[in-house]
């Protein structure tokens, strides 16, 4: 499978590890802040918040003591990008938590690493050490006085759920991964009670770049309301599968071609939890005023079955749903339970618009975005592909 590829304008350009970290605490952590706030940087695990505004909050908070955490538990479905970062760039990864740290007045960071991802960990450990012996950690970084960062690695437990921020620090304090209520938020409120920001992967492999360059020259990428560049995991029925990175606003497509995809049917934005797309809609944007993702593009040529396609996706949900709010609990297993009627021929119009309209209920009601992403496919796939499953 080809990696590193695409336009490489930010993520894949080169970089000097320790060098955007010399730069941020030569500048005032406002300055920092406002850099972020010019970029326009919003964050790149699905649900797209300001990063300056959570890094802004946090900074604000008064405590004794605050976190960064990264979350690295990256398992949404057709999704991969943040692994070849971990494997590749940690350098980014790791300098963009020091910088983070500097910025809110942090001095510890967790990185949370998916259960599946612990072959990496290793050398993950072997970079930070490597960090320690060049004094782009422990104390007095880069002789920085009173400038003290640590960052340390924590295994999750391959639990969908825990990829929410609030689920996730509840696994870290030792408990079982559920949303918590909100507010209180974790900028306020985050791991051990204290102020926290929760960043993926991509979120703060962005940072050193941008420190470097400049909100300004960052906003030059993408779209008026979605700018950079996005790493893309593409799988599926196409001859380059792959981690690309390309502006935001690119169609989809502009993505099917580059990929080298023939006669595609569908295409998955989002991963499971996302939006399947048919052909009449192949030419609208990705970005966040129009298809959002975090990252995953699954493509399906003519050949495929869409009704396995959603089967397949809802036992996933049925699976994953920690069982804490009654809407996903109960509205995954009746989603589902539809599915299985339209295979067996054994259904009504009628039963099956009360699902969409259960789905959308879902989506408002369900206390973390696993239940409120859960109907995406659903919902979707029974109306762009309703000709195809109908005939069953």
């Amino acid at each position: 499978m080809k990696k590193r590829t695409g336009e490489g304008k930010i993520l894949f350009s080169a970089y000097e590890s320790g060098k955007a970290i010399k730069k941020a605490i030569s500048l005032n952590r406002d300055d920092i802040l406002f850099e972020l706030k010019e970029s326009n940087l919003r964050g790149r695990g699905g649900a797209g918040f300001s990063v300056a505004t959570k890094w802004m909050l946090a900074s604000a908070a008064v405590a004794d003591s605050k976190y960064v955490i990264c979350n690295a538990d990256e398992g949404e479905p057709g999704t991969f990008k943040d692994r070849v970062l971990l494997s590749e760039y940690p350098e980014l990864v790791f300098d963009g938590m020091v910088i983070a740290g500097y910025t809110i007045g942090a001095k510890e960071g967790i990185v949370y690493l998916r259960g599946e991802y612990e072959y990496v960990r290793k050398a993950l450990e072997n970079h930070l050490e490597l960090m320690r012996s060049n004094n782009l950690l422990g104390n007095n970084i880069l002789g920085k006085e009173g400038f003290d960062f640590n960052i340390q690695i924590r295994m999750g437990s391959s639990a969908y759920v825990c990829g929410e921020e609030t689920a996730l620090i509840e696994s870290l304090e030792g408990r079982r991964g559920e949303a918590r209520n909100r507010p209180p938020y974790p900028v306020n409120t985050g791991y051990l009670g204290k102020p926290t920001i929760v960043n993926n992967v991509e979120t703060l492999s962005i940072i050193p770049h941008l420190i470097l360059k400049g909100g300004k020259w960052f906003k030059k990428f993408g779209t008026e309301k979605s700018s950079g560049t996005k790493l893309f995991s593409v799988s599926g029925d196409c001859e380059k599968p792959g981690v690309y990175e390309w502006e935001w606003g690119i169609t989809v497509n502009e993505v099917l071609k580059r990929v080298e995809a023939k006669n595609t049917k569908a295409v998955q934005i989002g991963g499971a939890s996302g939006k399947c797309i048919p052909k009449s809609e192949f030419n609208r944007k990705i970005a966040y005023e129009d298809l959002p993702t975090a990252g995953s593009v699954i493509i399906f040529n003519e050949n495929r079955d869409m009704l396995k396609v959603l089967k397949n996706f809802m036992e996933f949900f049925v699976e994953e749903s920690c069982g804490q709010c009654t809407p996903c609990r109960i509205g995954n297993k009746k989603l589902l339970e539809g599915i299985e009627l339209i295979e067996k021929n054994d259904f009504t119009f009628s039963y099956l618009n009360k699902l969409k309209e259960l789905g959308k209920t879902m989506q408002i009601t369900s206390k973390c975005g696993l239940g409120q992403s859960s109907p995406n496919a659903f919902i979707s796939i029974l109306e762009n592909f309703k000709e195809e499953i109908f005939s069953y």
